[in-house]
């Protein structure tokens, strides 16, 4: 793939043929011309990288043979028909048989170029779409839920596979939206606790009066109302986990008699006496540092310090942008299995889109825009969003320069830093992508491996 040229130029007008390869190449493409469409299609593969640009009318193998051979190796190829005017029909014809586009003559080798470009980034689409599939179909595990490929969500995987099998509690700090219960029921299914429940409590949800009997259980007439006994969430998760979400929410008193079971690995129920032994893991979940809050008086010490046996952090989106095209096919799949509905195709305004938000919500807002995606209803983010007006507005010098650091960027996270994919990516050279990033002010950690 990585040799590919970008164009397949087959016509067997040579005089044509030379003058559209030599104008595709004074627009930094690279091409491969043929005048006999049996000679191209040894260089059709199903990982072809680029597009086929065909004349219709051609001795022997016609350009409508030729399309229909490229399609049956790979129907995502894009073929691109160059049409004279009689030839119309056929190439609509063609484009309901697979074409991506055609060109009636007389046509300017820029409209080629610039059809071209967009078949090539379409074509780039398909190919990483495929990649991030095979790449998802093959993992398994702890990979499954927790999916990315930056460092610090490979380093959050391996530090949940280490502290799984122990019993030890764990604290697990992350922004809204960010899959903190995700890494919780991580903790439990690869652990020797998962055929036990699995109980998630969110503290900022109940009521202060109901609290107490929720996690405790209380006994036949311990209050108003209570007229049966009732079995607390930690008695149920007996010999499992216990999640307590929003953990910074717990009224202070009930901390109190939180941090006495969880030293004492036992509990009583309201209006009992009796002592319950208490097999259970404890994992807290928080979007605030708890030890700011316990040294602003609102979090019991002692209490963090109980439960932060060991800690995890989940990084924000915004933080690792190259896993939201792993991440968004994932949660894709996802919706398509509920909703039952094939996944649309991934287009260049949605991983423009994708990548230039800052996602406050996090995984759940990215889940969201899937959700939508798959069901056909996704047209852009809402208010709060820029556009691309506002992202390339003022004098056309500044309207490029914005636009060619948007690109540049995007491709710097796409490659997850690695400069030598983006200038291979984006056909220039090593000095031109740093003097270009030099120029738009684009800082990031080179690397050329």
């Amino acid at each position: 793939m990585e040799n590919d040229p970008d164009i397949l130029l087959v016509d067997d007008d040579d005089d044509l043929r030379h003058a559209l390869r030599q104008g595709l190449e004074l627009d930094d493409l690279v091409v491969a011309d043929f005048k006999n469409p049996a000679d191209a299609l040894p260089s059709i593969r199903r990982d072809f990288a680029g597009a086929v640009v065909s004349d219709i009318r051609m001795p022997g193998i016609g350009g409508m043979e030729f399309m229909a051979r490229v399609l049956e190796i790979d129907p995502a190829i894009p073929v691109i028909l160059v049409t004279g005017h009689g030839d119309i029909q056929l190439a609509v014809d063609a484009m309901r048989e697979g074409a991506y586009d055609f060109i009636p003559k007389p046509f300017s080798v820029q409209d080629l170029g610039a059809v071209s470009r967009r078949a090539l980034e379409k074509r780039r689409l398909v190919l990483e779409n495929r990649v991030l599939r095979s790449e998802l179909d093959s993992v398994s595990g702890i990979a499954e839920r927790i999916v990315g490929r930056s460092p610090a969500i490979a380093r959050l995987r391996n530090e949940i596979e280490l502290i799984a099998g122990a019993d030890a509690d764990v604290v697990v700090l992350g922004e809204t939206g960010s899959g903190k219960e995700v890494v919780a029921r991580a903790l439990h299914d690869f652990s020797p606790r998962a055929a036990a429940p699995f109980v998630a409590l969110n503290c900022a949800a109940l009521p202060p009066d109901l609290f107490e009997s929720e996690l405790f259980g209380h006994e036949a007439g311990a209050f108003t109302g209570a007229s049966s006994q009732r079995v607390g969430k930690l008695e149920h998760a007996n010999g499992g986990t216990v999640f307590l979400d929003e953990i910074e929410s717990m009224p202070l008193d009930l901390q109190a008699k939180l941090l006495r079971a969880i030293e004492d690995r036992a509990i009583e129920r309201l209006g009992s006496n009796k002592s319950i032994p208490l097999d259970v893991r404890f994992v807290a979940a928080t979007k605030t540092d708890l030890s700011e809050e316990a040294d602003a008086g609102r979090f019991r010490a002692d209490l963090y310090y109980r439960l932060n046996v060991v800690s995890l952090t989940i990084p924000p989106l915004r933080e690792r942008r190259e896993d939201i095209p792993l991440l968004f096919e994932h949660l894709a799949r996802q919706a398509r299995a509920r909703y039952r509905r094939d996944i649309p195709d991934f287009t260049p305004e949605l991983e423009r889109q994708l990548l230039r938000h800052d996602w406050p919500g996090n995984v759940r807002e990215l889940r969201n825009v899937a959700d939508r995606w798959v069901l056909g209803l996704w047209n852009g983010f809402g208010n709060g969003s820029r556009t691309a007006d506002e992202d390339f507005a003022g004098p056309l010098s500044e309207r490029l320069a914005a636009f060619e650091r948007a690109v540049i960027e995007a491709e710097i996270r796409r490659a997850g830093g690695r400069l030598k994919d983006v200038y291979q990516t984006l056909g220039i050279s090593r000095k031109g992508l740093y003097d270009k990033m030099q120029k738009l002010g684009i800082a990031v950690n080179r690397t050329d491996e």
